[in-house]
């Protein structure tokens, strides 16, 4: 199904650090809306000295030859798996045709550079709906920074997903770091219920927002215990973990517990990580690993059910790995 890429992360992501570095045309509203991790919104009737006011990307309407593009920084580079082209809310005003192209460049480009690059096309143009996410998937293993939008002739796009598995350079990455984040290739391979908030929200930067920005379960009914599996970034050895329970007062687990195994050597094989540790209510909880076995995924178990923030799991990664992922 097209459709299944859309569960990987969005590399063009503000929540990753992703941002529009050019655009040729922003009359009417700025390209910075292309890559808000909210979804667009509309208040009908609303207007400023330029017209209705949209969330997304707006040209004015070409009266030449030619089309409008906009360049978007990965915030998070990777393999590119599909595009969703969300014309949410333009409906008379959206572009009836797109494209995309992607180029892979070291540090940070500017216009120049990127108006010079060797830009690889990924989609052809192809035709979008209005009001609607036109999801593309994409066939093609290599490893990209940066994305260019082009829409045929002018027109309005909410927002552009690019969604991906994620590749850092491990150039870039200090000895230790968080090998449970999204932003470097972790990701969430399984979990027992997420009635109110996906796992994955948990890998995700930064310090929840809210309630609503975290992990979530129903409230169990029986004997069991909610979980989650996350395989991480790299295979790693753990120094520390932390279970962040922050804006979860009356639903907080009342316990956690964390266990490891090494896909490489034994899938079957889930040895202690962290044993049951009681949780506090709006609490970052940080703890010390003692294990220096190496880690490929862990699970982490909450008692009996509830929510959680996010989780950290500070490590030593095998720079091996990184490199072969980059370099394949």
């Amino acid at each position: 199904m097209p459709e299944e890429f859309t569960t990987l992360p969005d590399l063009a992501s503000r929540a990753f650090g992703g941002g529009v570095v050019v655009a040729n045309d922003e009359f009417f509203a700025a390209a910075d809306h292309l890559v808000l991790p909210t979804a667009p919104g509309h208040a009908p009737r609303t207007f400023d000295t330029k017209g209705q006011v949209y969330d997304g990307w707006e040209t004015r309407r070409r009266r030449e030859a030619g089309h409008d593009f906009a360049v978007v920084r990965l915030g998070a580079p990777g393999v590119i798996r599909g595009f969703d082209i969300d014309t949410a809310f333009f409906t008379g005003n959206f572009p009836p045709f797109a494209s995309v192209d992607a180029v892979a460049l070291p540090g940070h480009p500017g216009p120049d550079e990127l108006a010079a690059a060797d830009w690889q096309p990924l989609l052809g143009r192809s035709p979008l709906k209005g009001d609607s996410s036109n999801l593309f998937p994409v066939d093609d293993g290599r490893r990209f920074t940066h994305v260019r939008l082009n829409i045929f002739p002018d027109g309005g796009v909410a927002r552009l997903r690019v969604h991906g598995e994620v590749v850092p350079d491990p150039e870039l990455l200090p000895k230790v770091f968080d090998v449970a984040a999204a932003e470097y290739g972790a990701t969430v391979v399984d979990c027992s219920d997420m009635f109110y908030g996906n796992p994955q929200r948990m890998l995700m930067p930064g310090l929840a927002q809210n309630m609503g920005d975290g992990w979530e379960t129903s409230r169990r009914r029986d004997d069991g215990n909610d979980w989650v599996v996350v395989r991480l970034a790299a295979p790693a050895r753990l120094r520390f973990a932390e279970l962040d329970t922050s804006h979860f007062k009356g639903n907080a687990p009342g316990a956690a517990r964390l266990t490891g195994m090494d896909s490489r050597v034994d899938p079957d094989a889930w040895f202690e990580v962290l044993p049951r540790e009681a949780l506090r209510r709006d609490t970052r909880h940080r703890f010390p690993v003692r294990v220096r076995t190496e880690v490929t995924h862990v699970r982490l178990d909450i008692f009996p059910d509830g929510g959680m923030a996010r989780l950290r799991l500070l490590g030593r990664a095998d720079r091996a790995y990184l490199r072969a992922r980059i370099d394949r």
